[in-house]
């Protein structure tokens, strides 16, 4: 099967189950969080069939989708599915802003640094940029969840958010370029 396929299909795909639920039982999150518990499990179960392991990051998110969305509907309360984007986005950029501290490098250096070969200073600034980016999202979605209907929130989750993080990541490729290494 092709990489990147498996790539969309596992990443996009639950949450392509979730907006099914969502919208064809009235806008009901509850009737749409436990399909997509299932197919982010199903998803996770395929990536470790096909390639022996789970990245760490849809591993985190599979983790977190399924406690957050079963709080959400064991108290029956949205504000568990809610507040998960800005827990989510916190512990990344926790984890990129303290991991440089006990690795004496950035992070994005340990987990890209196979794949894009940058000096030290470009490393830096992306980190350090990326650390900036997810305390943003976090803040900016709660406000969004805070001050916005539901259904808002839930449309703003992708086709908000999405957009901004592939616009977000594309302003990077000058900084990536002015720091690349050539080989």
């Amino acid at each position: 099967m092709n990489k990147s396929f498996l790539k969309f299909i596992t990443d996009f795909g639950p949450l392509l189950v979730f907006f099914f639920f969502y919208y064809n039982a009235d806008k009901n999150l509850k009737v749409a969080i436990p399909p997509f518990i299932v197919a982010t499990i199903v998803s996770l179960a395929v990536v470790w069939f096909f390639e022996k392991k789970i990245p760490m990051v849809p591993l985190i998110g599979g983790i977190l989708i399924t406690v957050f969305g079963s709080l959400t509907i064991y108290f029956n309360n949205p504000i568990f599915i809610y507040i998960k984007p800005t827990i989510v986005n916190i512990l990344f950029g926790l984890a990129l802003l303290f991991g440089k501290y006990f690795t004496n490098e950035p992070i994005l250096k340990k987990i890209l640094g196979k794949s894009i070969m940058l000096k030290d200073e470009g490393w830096k600034i992306l980190n350090n940029r990326w650390i900036f980016f997810f305390f943003s999202i976090a803040i900016l979605n709660e406000l969004v969840w805070r001050t916005q209907s539901e259904e808002f929130w839930v449309n703003f989750k992708v086709w908000g958010l999405l957009p901004i993080t592939f616009a977000f990541t594309a302003l990077q490729i000058p900084l990536i370029t002015k720091y690349k290494i050539d080989e």
